[in-house]
């Protein structure tokens, strides 16, 4: 079992709030694409020799490519990888591409599941987040998408000083009415360089406040769980059975391979990630060169990580798993490090296994640091 990720670096204008490697610039495209499919075979080796049961293209904005550019690159993980017949194959879209043109050569590709960005269904919130469409785009080709594919994620964006909770809930009620079987849900984080950052620095706009993020989150979990989904990740949720496959890869240490500029690999011995410059990217690849940094994970790395990820679903962390993994020194220390959130009703421990209590996955981050080796 492992998963493949392709990174297409190119938007058609910049979100003030993302700090994604991307481009505004087309030009270097046809390019691009040329490099691509030439790390798609210098890079076939490095998986197990195993289906890959789960292909995601992000971005960027992967739905700005042509029909025929997605199909070539198709193609070529085809030639080069054993991709099983039931793999979930996720495009990343922005509302404002969404045709049914294209939502049928989509459709015929292999492509089965759409993460469509969405972040909010007013149209103050989209220009304060200079997203490119608009919210009545959003609603119409949400529905034009839905007779194309079952299996649609949206992004939602809350914790805005533009989003007061009726619009937050207005939000959430639109998304579950339009029928949408999965919800990625995301505070607004504040990143160093973005353009957000440097307009809040300037005094040009407010500041998010945690307070307000924290009670919106509060929110959203009541009224998710009431409307029948599942939350099996910090920010995701779900209808039964429509869990992203692919991101549940990530928490649960499956290995996968990343494709394209900025792209992150991990092979469970060592991550590595593709240098984060598209001109550079290209002229590697010519060269028959895959440009990338690398990193040996140590025993503790590895712990600290599945940490991280674990405590973030709705399964936990399973103590077992850290005594066969990493010894019963290991497993005994983290029981004991967290007791004082057990005590403090954010952690409970039960058949074995650390979970976050509903006011625990506010602080989620922090108990996870106070819990590394």
């Amino acid at each position: 079992m492992a998963g493949i990720y392709i990174h297409i670096p190119f938007c058609r204008q910049a979100c003030h709030y993302c700090n994604f490697h991307f481009s505004t610039s087309l030009k270097l495209k046809n390019e691009f694409i040329g490099a691509l499919l030439k790390e798609i075979a210098l890079q076939k080796n490095y998986l197990p020799a195993e289906a890959i049961h789960t292909v995601y293209f992000g971005g960027g904005t992967p739905s700005l490519l042509s029909a025929e550019e997605l199909q070539s690159i198709l193609n070529a993980l085809r030639q080069n990888f054993i991709i099983d017949p039931s793999a979930e194959v996720t495009l990343e879209a922005n509302p404002d591409d969404i045709t049914a043109e294209k939502l049928s050569d989509w459709k015929q590709s292999g492509i089965n599941r759409l993460s469509i960005g969405v972040q909010s269904f007013f149209e103050d919130d989209l220009r304060w987040m200079n997203r490119a469409h608009t919210a009545q785009q959003a609603i119409n080709n949400l529905k034009l998408a839905r007779q194309y594919f079952d299996n649609i994620t949206i992004d939602l964006i809350y914790g805005t000083p533009t989003l007061p909770d009726e619009k937050w809930q207005h939000n959430v009620q639109q998304a579950i009415s339009l029928g949408i079987s999965h919800l990625s849900c995301y505070a607004l984080t504040v990143e160093p360089g973005t353009a957000l950052a440097h307009m809040i620095d300037k005094h040009k706009i407010r500041d998010v406040s945690t307070e307000d993020q924290a009670r919106q989150f509060l929110l959203l979990m009541d009224w998710a769980q009431e409307a029948g989904y599942e939350h099996y990740e910090i920010s995701n949720f779900a209808l039964p059975g429509m869990r992203s496959r692919h991101n549940s890869s990530y928490w649960q240490g499956v290995p996968y391979l990343g494709l394209g500029p900025s792209a992150h690999s991990f092979n469970g011995i060592s991550r590595q990630w593709n240098i984060s410059n598209n001109a550079l990217y290209i002229q590697s690849l010519q060269n028959d060169t895959v440009p990338f940094e690398k990193e040996e994970l140590t025993d503790i790395q590895r712990l600290n990580e599945y940490i991280m990820t674990s405590l973030r679903t709705v399964e936990g962390l399973d103590l077992q798993y850290v005594t066969n993994r990493f010894g019963e020194h290991a497993a005994n220390q983290l029981l004991d490090a967290s007791r004082q959130f057990i005590d403090a009703e954010r952690l409970t421990s039960h058949h074995n296994k650390l979970q976050l209590t509903k006011e625990g996955k506010l602080f989620a981050d922090g108990i996870a640091a106070a819990l590394f080796s």
